[in-house]
């Protein structure tokens, strides 16, 4: 109740104070002012007498920034977390299961299919692939001779 009240309240200050920054007069009429035409007028415009409208906007100023901090205090609430209501994410139905990371057995084939018995190793397996030779053979150096003379550079 009491914050609907500080709202209500609020509301009026806020009309009340756009309606008196809108009836003051402007400083300055002439737009030679903004692009640094002379002027009679100081830098910040003439002192003027603090008149009703200025009296008002300092008062219903200072009662703006007052409601909008008293505003914030009183709708705080209870202080809360913004997910305090809100439940963790949903446990997964089934969790896969953990890789191995040691040697796997062979797999065995599904029941029904018809396989041949393997031996099983029982020393090192000679490998049947030749073995690649670590170094590759020199190329043959062409032969000096009348017809292996190299083309004179053209004269581009």
């Amino acid at each position: 109740m009491l914050y609907y009240l500080l709202i209500t309240l609020y509301v009026v200050i806020c009309a009340l104070l756009l309606i008196v920054v809108l009836l003051q007069q402007g400083k300055g009429g002439d737009i030679a002012a903004a692009f640094g035409g002379a002027s009679s007028q100081t830098a910040f415009g003439a002192r003027a007498g603090a008149t009703v409208l200025t009296r008002a906007t300092t008062i219903l100023g200072t009662l703006f920034l007052l409601g909008a901090f008293l505003l914030t205090i009183v709708g705080r609430g209870s202080g809360g977390s913004v997910v305090s209501g809100v439940g963790g994410p949903a446990a997964p139905a089934q969790t896969a299961p953990a890789l191995p990371t040691g040697n796997m057995p062979a797999a065995t084939p599904p029941a029904g299919t018809a396989t041949t018995p393997e031996k099983p190793a029982t020393g090192p397996q000679p490998s049947t692939a030749p073995a690649a030779p670590t170094t590759a053979p020199a190329a043959p150096a062409p032969a000096r001779g009348a017809g292996n003379t190299p083309a004179p550079p053209s004269g581009r």
